[in-house]
């Protein structure tokens, strides 16, 4: 009997061996997976750390090139608008000289000499006129018109049944105006009633 139990004790220890060793392998091969899982993880990350760095740039040269686009745009819209606007400074200069003109040639007289004085500025006057207007300038209507702020400059009220309320009656001064800026507003008297 007591060989009987030697051998149930041995085939006990055996049978312990084998568990603690395949607990040992079981162990072992879930720790090799682990290492495994881990390496490839090490290897995914510097991959995935490189594609999100690609994105990255990808974005910034997006934006780049957008900010480059808005950039040549309104440098495109700037040249454009001073080419557009190109006189407006010698057309404000001359603005008192045709002012000078036209009242020069309002001057009534019976003189000969002065006539033909006074149509030498009359046609000095058209070609300065011409010049202009091939620029880009034009008068603005005024007389008659519904008053606009934004083309007339009322210095004057009067009330007359003759007009409509909040027209202009009278043109003290011309208005100017290059291309679709105004570049001084017609001074006019406009009725109220």
């Amino acid at each position: 009997m007591e060989e009987k139990n030697q051998q149930a004790e041995a085939v006990n220890e055996e049978a312990v061996d084998t568990t603690n060793e395949d607990i040992i392998d079981s162990e072992e091969s879930q720790n090799n997976d682990q290492l495994k899982e881990d390496q490839k993880t090490a290897e995914k990350d510097p991959v995935s750390e490189l594609e999100q760095e690609l994105e990255e740039i990808k974005n910034r040269m997006l934006r780049t090139q957008a900010d480059y686009d808005n950039f040549r745009r309104r440098t495109r819209e700037e040249k454009e608008a001073a080419a557009k606007y190109k006189a407006l400074g010698m057309v404000e200069g001359l603005l008192p000289v045709i002012d000078n003109f036209e009242r020069a040639m309002n001057l009534q007289t019976d003189e000969e000499q002065a006539k033909s004085l006074l149509q030498g500025v009359q046609m000095v006057y058209n070609q300065l006129i011409d010049a202009l207007q091939k620029e880009g300038v034009e008068e603005i209507n005024a007389k008659g018109e519904v008053f606009d702020p934004h083309l007339h400059q009322a210095v004057m009220q009067v009330q007359s049944e003759e007009y409509e309320n909040n027209t202009v009656v009278e043109v003290l001064q011309k208005g100017y105006m290059l291309k679709d800026r105004v570049i001084r507003p017609a001074m006019v008297k406009v009725n109220t009633k």
